[in-house]
């Protein structure tokens, strides 16, 4: 599928009052999933509020957030600047990612209701449709979003919140290798093939495997960069 180049134009942010904040900090945080900023790039105001269409103010309270979610952080003389993740780091995070996921598919697949099914249906749907890298990650984490609420488990989504920072840079990352959007749909296909079979088992399998694939695919990228900076050198 050929991707369509990512403007700013997908970051503009809607106007009501009362989500006007949550849409900049979101906004924000989609703009650096798709790569508008990359780990260890400035941030400036100026150019996020030009991107974002909203005051200041708005985009200052939305850096709060995401500094406290530890997506980004602010650098004396620097200001803000796109958290980056060391190769160490990113192994720790699959690893826990692999048993979490893991125990998300099994448990939904032996405790999820029928709505449950049919919103995880209708999230992958529309995972399927995505064409570009910001709407891609983002409909992601609903598809697992959903998932995690047809677990029944509160601790279990809570847990897997307190990694969503760096699992979003992490998943990011992992989709710029060559073919990996559309392995990725293909083994989230065969996860619902086996939770609508109520294969706890499988999916504990299949969910741990898609996780360790998607590691292996992040991994190659560091190494990549690495190889970059040799070269530069």
């Amino acid at each position: 599928m050929n991707e369509t180049k990512v403007g700013d134009d997908e970051f503009r942010v809607p106007r009501p009052a009362a989500t006007l904040r949550h849409s900049v900090t979101e906004s924000i945080r989609q703009a650096i999933a798709a790569g508008r900023f990359r780990p260890g790039e400035r941030m400036p105001e100026r150019d996020l509020c030009e991107m974002t269409g909203v005051s200041r103010t708005l985009v200052r309270e939305a850096l709060r957030q995401l500094e406290s979610e530890g997506l980004i952080e602010v650098i004396a003389h620097k200001g803000p600047v796109v958290s980056r993740i060391t190769a160490a780091q990113a192994i720790g995070v699959y690893q826990v990612r692999e048993v979490l996921e893991g125990l998300a598919a099994e448990l939904f697949a032996e405790h999820a209701t029928d709505n449950d099914r049919e919103a995880l249906k209708a999230a992958f749907e529309e995972v399927k449709k995505a064409d570009i890298a910001a709407t891609r990650i983002a409909l992601k984490n609903k598809f697992y979003d959903c998932l995690v609420v047809g677990t029944g488990n509160e601790a279990l989504g809570k847990t897997l919140y307190m990694l969503n920072a760096r699992t979003m840079l992490l998943r990011a990352q992992s989709l710029q290798a060559p073919n990996r959007w559309q392995q990725s749909l293909s083994e989230l296909q065969n996860l619902l093939d086996a939770l609508d079979r109520r294969d706890a088992a499988g999916a504990k399998a299949i969910a741990t495997d898609h996780v360790r694939r998607a590691a292996a695919a992040a991994m190659h990228t560091f190494s990549m960069d690495t190889r970059d900076k040799k070269r530069r050198a």
